[in-house]
């Protein structure tokens, strides 16, 4: 279920490289998912667009393009359920999000692409609603289409069991929220 949201500089994406990228970068989200080419996992996978107005978007103290590589200004935040991903995964999520830009909007030179930057936003558990109903990562799986007896499930459980036993460790109360109901607390 990650959303991206690509902020990019005035005139640097027209309707078809809007297009273009939003296809490319749907594919990069179902790729994420663990190939969730269903459509569930197509139903969720959402990319907005916002231009920045020109002078709105600063670098190095100036609005104009001194600081800026090639091909432009391009700020994606990638939102994410907390524990969908490991620290190798979101690297990859990095370059394909970066690539998915640049093939769009080819870029050449050794600074080409170093105005892309790419965030991996990881909403914490219990803090991501659809419908209404707060869900979980384990419901997100299975809306999707995902088996939850595959090795990504597996990692997501036990990093939730493992932050279910710091938190009891440290004294938080069960119901701060932030743990998958199934947990043991």
């Amino acid at each position: 279920m990650p959303i991206m949201t690509v902020r990019y500089g005035a005139g640097d994406l027209d309707a078809t490289a809007r297009a273009d990228l939003a296809k490319r970068l749907t594919e990069i989200m179902i790729r994420m998912e663990g190939g969730a080419n269903t459509p569930g996992g197509r139903a969720f996978a959402w990319v907005l667009f916002e231009e920045s107005a020109p002078g709105a978007w600063w670098a190095g103290g100036e609005a104009g393009d001194e600081y800026i590589a090639p091909p432009g200004r391009y700020l994606v935040r990638v939102d994410i359920p907390e524990g969908y991903m490991n620290a190798a995964h979101k690297s990859e999520v990095h370059a394909w999000v970066t690539e998915a830009i640049l093939a769009v909007r080819p870029a050449s030179g050794p600074q080409a692409g170093h105005s892309i930057q790419v965030i991996v936003n990881e909403i914490p558990e219990g803090n991501w609603a659809a419908a209404g109903r707060t869900i979980s990562l384990a419901n997100i799986a299975e809306s999707v289409g995902l088996p939850k007896t595959g090795s990504r499930f597996a990692w997501a459980k036990a990093y939730f069991a493992a932050k279910a036993r710091a938190r009891a460790a440290a004294g938080y109360p069960a119901d701060a929220g932030g743990l998958w109901a199934d947990q043991p607390r």
